[in-house]
């Protein structure tokens, strides 16, 4: 799906981001959403993890 945008895509997206949002609130929203995908990333690292133990000890 993303791979169908290309450069003029993403700039109207960005422009669209920056009207509606402003230039104060799109960097706390860009933080927002870095530390929600680390959080999510950590975690489903965290189950893989697991399962990859629970595995190990069936062997």
């Amino acid at each position: 799906m993303l791979s169908n945008i290309g450069i003029p895509g993403l700039i109207i997206i960005l422009v669209l981001a920056l009207i509606i949002f402003g230039p104060k609130k799109l960097p706390e929203i860009g933080r927002a959403f870095g530390q929600s995908l680390r959080e999510f990333k950590s975690s489903t690292k965290g189950i893989m993890d697991d399962d990859l133990e629970e595995e190990q000890k069936k062997i």
